[in-house]
This record gives structure tokens, C-alpha cells and sequence, in this order.
């Protein structure tokens, strides 16, 4: 095996093992904010509706922002836009 497919392979597994990190660390995160949307829940359950209010303020914050818009890409024609080339007469 030459020096340079060791460095590569060496980089690969690098890498392939910061991947694994990552997901664990995400799976842990995860993990923690189930917890405390149990604990929320428990919360919630425990006091009447005068804290209404703010478990579902805490419950916006703990959602997702929604997903940005996305930009289409590529070509997009519209009618008015469009109009087809005049032929040139006496040619073919």
C-alpha cells in the first residue's frame, strides 16, 4: 500500500468516525428534549389553566422553526416572456 492510499484511508476513517460522533451527540440531544417535553407535560398536568399561557409559550419556543422557503432554481418561462424567433426568409 503506498503512502498516499494510507493518508487517504487514514482521512476516510477520520472522518467516517466524526459522523458517528455526530449522530451520537445528536441522538443525546434528542433524548434531553424529550425529557423535558415530559417534564413540561407533567408540569402542565400539575398546574390549572392560569399558566396556560406561558406552557404554550414554552412549547412554541421548543418547536422547530419552520422551513424557510425554498428558491427554484433554474429556467422558468412564462407566457408573456416567450415568443419564438422569426425565420429568416430565403435561407433554408
Amino acid at each position: 500500500m503506498t503512502i498516499d492510499r494510507r493518508r487517504k484511508a487514514n482521512r476516510v476513517l477520520a472522518a467516517s468516525l466524526q459522523v458517528v460522533r455526530a449522530f451520537i451527540h445528536l441522538r443525546g440531544m434528542l433524548a434531553t428534549h424529550q425529557e423535558l417535553a415530559r417534564k413540561l407535560d407533567e408540569l402542565e398536568k400539575k398546574y390549572d389553566a392560569r399558566f396556560a399561557v406561558v406552557f404554550r409559550a414554552i412549547k412554541d419556543l421548543m418547536a422547530p422553526p419552520p422551513a424557510p422557503p425554498r428558491k427554484r432554481i433554474g429556467f422558468a418561462a412564462s407566457e408573456s416572456t416567450h415568443r419564438p424567433r422569426a425565420r429568416a426568409r430565403g435561407g433554408r
